[in-house]
């Protein structure tokens, strides 16, 4: 059986107080409501990874970069490598995040080099990939997603692939209040599952697939319901303790 997973991806809010209470407060729900059938990471920013880290300590929850750079070392001012988050015992960092294609021009070559800096670490990537409203509107979805992965996991092996978590994340859905029908869902993490299997065989069926898309506490439970869907890379909703505790919960 696939491992079902919630992530929460706080982007480029709260400050140090907020966002640590909000740690705190997603490691009590889960605490005194134990969802054990479940695995839920927060991914704060980076100031906030080492005692996010120490707050989920022995905690049903997991803590992921929300980025990193695709070389392991070196003269790079500013960023951060997969073999420093790793050091603190940060075990997952999400990589190709549409924000980074689309205001940093990362492309699939480095999010795939990025990707193995994660697995030289020992840390498992939680891959994103999607297509823009304009692309699905041209009826290039399917194409657009489809040559994401075969780019990105040109390198990957099957036993990499075994610790790799894909999120789904149509563009046109990310913070614009709209949110893919839990059939279109579906009917794209099918083709990405056909997809991975063109390159991984059967290994392909262990993978999750994450919805990232606007999952809302109202909405979260039917886009969950669909045999491919594995669970959600939250992004608004995992900013309050209780939006993001009734997600989890809609599994």
């Amino acid at each position: 059986m696939r491992q079902k997973i919630v992530a929460g991806n706080w982007k480029m809010n709260l400050t140090s107080g907020a966002g640590l209470s909000l740690v705190g407060a997603v490691v009590e729900g889960l605490l005194n409501e134990p969802k054990e059938d479940v695995l839920v990471i927060v991914a704060p920013p980076f100031p906030f990874i080492v005692d996010s880290l120490e707050i989920t300590d022995e905690s049903p929850v997991e803590v992921a970069a929300q980025n990193c750079h695709h070389v392991a070392s070196g003269a790079y001012t500013g960023e951060v490598s997969a073999p420093m988050l790793a050091s603190f015992g940060c075990g997952f960092c999400i990589v190709g995040h549409s924000e980074r294609r689309q205001y940093f021009g990362e492309d699939d070559t480095v999010i795939g080099q990025k990707m193995q800096r994660l697995y030289e670490a020992r840390m498992s990537p939680i891959y994103c990939c999607g297509e823009t409203l304009e692309e699905r509107k041209a009826g290039r979805h399917f194409e657009v997603v489809g040559k994401q992965l075969v780019t990105a996991f040109d390198a990957v092996t099957n036993t990499q692939l075994d610790s790799t978590i894909i999120a789904y994340e149509p563009v046109w859905a990310i913070g614009t209040g709209e949110t893919a029908t839990p059939e279109q869902a579906q009917e794209m993490h099918a083709f990405i599952r056909q997809t991975l299997r063109a390159k991984f065989g059967a290994d392909a069926d262990s993978v999750s697939i994450l919805y990232g898309g606007s999952v809302k506490p109202n909405n979260a439970e039917e886009i969950f319901a669909q045999p491919d869907v594995d669970g959600g890379l939250i992004g608004g909703a995992s900013l309050s303790a209780i939006d993001f505790l009734t997600i989890v919960n809609s599994i």
